[in-house]
């Protein structure tokens, strides 16, 4: 199969779909693989290291596009690139399509079959492809809050982990998943106040069991986040309904109340954001307030550690890219339902149940796309 590797344009994404080890593996398995040129330099990848994996550089996205049957990049396609791609291509990256019509309905009219990374499932129910960005952006919240409530960031001015005789910060986790679980470990770590809000009882007794007590649990209700938002330092948006648009637990009304200088990172902000004041920001402009509260919703927050991301991301996308390339994706989906769950759109459809009632469209079974290509 033809593979193509394109650079990423979206402000301060240096990641890359491959780095040179991914594209030799799938070399030497008999595919052809083509870089953009540059698209790893970002992370210390040259151009030369591609070509002694194999690959072949490419001078433009337009030439790569055009001679390409499956596209692997990381973030969703900006504008310009999904008038690029075409009907009978493959495109896997991260989509994210339930926070934006726009997208999908270009990717719509594309024709292209999209999968995925975020809805991938695993037999145990969990999201791996999802998972190692999921630690970063975990992690990296904790540290962007940090900075965030810092006086000269139009912070509250408090140290996280206080100092002895001073208290330390208030760190609220809405969520307790993959993204929850590493912010509270961070959180807890640099010295602060943790606070873990989720709806899954057996979950916050595993995640209590498994800090030894140090955070504080609670059962998520309307009342108990609005009380612990109210009396914290940092809030940390950590909810995720897999495909779907993230539901608004923090109100308008309730930011309207928080002490100035509160910080809140939202890190479902690719789903659409879980607090009602979030909109999209960028690692170039990555702060706003309202209310003198300050947001950071920065929408490809691992972009900033790119080289630790694209490493990690390469380690569990490989295997799905190697099946995709050797079986096709037909072939891949019709032996792993688990990848299945990673179409999202396919020649004009929506195949993504999260995609189709975010936006009221018709979904067409995975079942029926099978059974037609069979036919």
């Amino acid at each position: 199969m033809l593979i193509g590797i394109p650079k990423e344009i979206k402000v301060h994404e240096y990641r890359v779909g491959l780095t040179p080890m991914g594209v030799h593996e799938l070399v030497n398995q008999g595919h052809q693989v083509l870089v953009e040129s540059f698209a790893g330099m970002g992370i210390g990848y040259l151009d030369e290291d591609y070509a002694k994996a194999g690959a072949s550089i490419i001078g433009s996205a337009e030439e790569l596009y055009l001679n390409s049957e499956m596209i692997i990049k990381v973030k969703e396609p900006q504008p310009r690139e999904c008038n690029l791609l075409s009907e009978g291509q493959t495109l896997f990256a991260y989509l994210h399509l339930a926070a934006g019509r726009q997208l999908t309905e270009a990717l719509m009219q594309s024709g292209c079959t999209a999968i995925a990374f975020e809805t991938v499932t695993s037999p145990g129910g969990g999201l791996p492809l999802l998972a190692p960005m999921s630690e970063v952006a975990g992690r990296m919240s904790i540290q962007a809050g940090a900075h965030c409530l810092e006086k000269a960031q139009s912070g509250k001015g408090v140290l996280l982990g206080g100092v002895p005789g001073v208290p330390p910060a208030k760190v609220v986790v809405i969520g307790g998943g993959v993204v929850g679980e590493n912010a509270a470990r961070m959180a807890l770590g640099l010295g602060a106040q943790v606070t873990i809000i989720d709806r899954s009882v057996p979950r916050l007794k595993q995640l209590d069991a498994q800090f030894d007590g140090r955070l504080q649990t609670l059962y998520s209700t309307q009342d108990n986040i609005e009380a612990a938002v109210l009396s914290a330092d940092l809030i940390v948006g950590a909810v995720l309904i897999p495909g779907a648009a993230a539901p608004k637990l923090v109100t308008r009304d309730m930011v309207a109340q928080m002490k100035p200088g509160t910080v809140m990172v939202d890190v479902a902000i690719d789903q659409g954001g879980c607090f009602e004041t979030s909109r999209p920001t960028t690692h170039q402009d990555p702060i706003y307030e309202v209310d003198h509260v300050v947001h950071y919703c920065v929408a490809n927050m691992p972009g900033a550690v790119a080289k630790t991301s694209a490493q990690a991301l390469e380690n569990v996308t490989l295997p799905y890219a190697q099946a995709l390339a050797s079986k096709g994706w037909m072939g891949a989906m019709g032996e792993d339902p688990h990848l299945a769950n990673g179409l999202n759109i396919h020649r004009g459809q929506v195949a993504c149940q999260g995609v189709a009632e975010a936006f009221g469209l018709p979904l067409i079974p995975m079942e029926k796309i099978l059974r037609n290509h069979k036919a």
